[in-house]
């Protein structure tokens, strides 16, 4: 598999009257000779991988970085560690997730998450940029992001009873400009026109130069991106979901701050990016939050008695809606007719859960009686309206980069559904809502934080690491910012399931 890291058994002979070869010399030759490749020890880790050397008798365990290109050779241990550990991390535009690996054995030991640091100067990508152009804004983007990884960084190594100091690597998977915050370098070109990253490829970094709080030496591997809009965070879902890899043709949706979509198969790959993400996530709904306790993720109406029955992520009170409690609340409401095909409420069938608040009609959800701090969760015509545009957007991504190869959606083996929004989606209903198209339900296949999952994939593998730096190359990225069918379908999706309603022949469509 060739990890980032590895370590390489080591027994030299000793220096003698008879052999005076360097002792940094003596190891380069052993260790050369092992790895296959050229050899080289940074002026910077020469001095401890020396003394280490000899102090361990010439014999022990060399550390090695795996460039691809080259073998970089940090430490010496006389005795091998028990584990070897790294930590994989999603680097969210809202949250920060890590994975503690062994390299010796792949496992994952652990695992944490941290909101980002850098929210207080921006909840969103674009006025962070903003405040990157400020004095010393980039700086204090990068610390705020640098403090939250070496929290993690603790979290994780608690956790596993080692110290921080004993972490042998990193591996990064975030979008384009988390990127740029995270290296300190310029993310202002990201916003304007031709929209040109400063970097999509950064080579191998160490921890210490980025002042993390592991070993100095440890390799910092970077997810490459496409461009502004096309991540490593994307790159690592196609890792994960193997949609590279694979004879049929697939699709995977990664649905976070944007909607970023890619299909294809091991010979070709297309991909795009849109704004549906926020309403999906909650972000955009009065009462919306993240997938987290107290969020309500799944809702049922009656439709002939008008009961309202839920669920929340922990079991407990409800706090707010999440996403996929979004997309099941306005599936139900529209099978209850509740809602209209434009999305509207309709107070003959809304029974006394349709209230009249400060922003118009409202549904309420939950009553104060059954949810946390005795407010009610409420959904309202404005929570609604921009539900409708996001679902639009969503499926009009979709028509459009499968149009554009000019398949249709029965041409797909699986659909891949990442992130929190895959995890706790109903299929079922994204259907009804003419979200996602009307397919067999077992095509669709939630696979979690692919951005993770990729993460931690190019931690325990060259193959992998190698299948990151050619993808690029063989994506054909399509623009839809200028893209008028995209426009021209966007408008024809405002409606539940569709203006043309056999598209989705599975969803009963109502008359008044």
């Amino acid at each position: 598999m060739a990890s980032l890291v590895q370590l390489i058994t080591v027994d030299c002979p000793k220096p003698s009257l008879q052999d005076n070869t360097g002792d940094i010399d003596r190891l380069k030759k052993n260790v050369t000779e092992k790895c296959g490749g050229p050899l080289v020890v940074p002026h910077g880790a020469m001095a401890r991988v020396a003394k280490a050397f000899r102090q361990a008798g010439f014999a022990g365990s060399a550390v090695v970085n795996d460039h691809g290109s080259h073998f970089e050779l940090v430490d010496f241990l006389g005795k091998k560690p028990d584990i070897l550990p790294a930590v994989a991390l999603d680097l969210g535009t809202t949250h920060l997730e890590a994975s503690l690996l062994d390299l010796l054995t792949g496992d994952v030991l652990a695992q944490a998450n941290i909101a980002n640091g850098q929210i207080e100067y921006g909840t969103d990508i674009l006025t962070r940029i903003h405040f990157a152009a400020t004095d010393t804004g980039l700086q204090t983007l990068q610390q705020g992001v640098i403090s939250c990884i070496n929290i993690l960084f603790e979290q994780l190594s608690t956790g596993a009873d080692i110290s921080p100091c004993d972490l042998r690597a990193l591996a990064v998977s975030g979008n384009t400009t988390m990127v740029h915050f995270l290296l300190q370098i310029d993310p202002a070109t990201l916003c304007r026109e031709p929209y040109i990253p400063l970097v999509n490829s950064p080579d191998i970094c160490h921890g210490r130069d980025l002042g993390l709080a592991m070993d100095g030496w440890a390799p910092v591997w970077i997810m490459p991106s496409v461009g502004s809009y096309f991540g490593g965070d994307l790159i690592s879902g196609i890792i994960a979901s193997g949609l590279d890899d694979r004879a049929g043709i697939a699709m995977l949706i990664d649905v976070g701050t944007n909607a970023e979509v890619v299909l294809g198969n091991g010979e070709w790959l297309i991909a795009c990016a849109g704004a549906a993400g926020p309403a999906l996530e909650g972000g955009i709904a009065k009462m919306g939050m993240r997938a987290g306790p107290g969020a309500i993720d799944k809702v049922r109406i009656d439709p002939g008695m008008g009961q309202v029955s839920y669920e929340t992520l922990g079991g407990g009170r409800p706090v707010g809606i999440c996403g996929s409690g979004i997309i099941d609340l306005v599936a139900a409401l529209y099978l209850a007719r509740i809602i209209d095909v434009r999305g509207k409420f309709q107070r003959k069938f809304g029974g006394d859960r349709l209230i009249d608040g400060p922003d118009g009609p409202a549904f309420v959800v939950a009553p104060a009686r059954e949810a946390a701090g005795n407010q009610p969760v409420t959904f309202t015509q404005v929570d609604l309206d921009a539900m409708m545009r996001s679902k639009a957007a969503m499926y009009s991504i979709l028509t459009t980069l499968i149009a554009q190869v000019g398949l249709e959606f029965t041409d797909l083996e699986q659909i891949f559904v990442a992130g929190s929004f895959g995890k706790h989606i109903d299929p079922r209903q994204a259907i009804t809502l003419g979200m996602m198209p009307d397919l067999p339900l077992h095509v669709f296949n939630p696979i979690g934080n692919s951005s993770l999952a990729g993460a931690e994939e190019v931690l325990r593998s060259r193959q992998s690491r190698e299948r990151c730096l050619a993808l690029p190359g063989k994506i054909t990225y399509l623009e839809l910012n200028v893209n008028q069918e995209f426009m021209i379908r966007f408008s024809g999706c405002r409606f539940i399931p569709h203006t043309d309603p056999s598209l989705f022949p599975s969803v009963p469509v109502f008359s008044d």
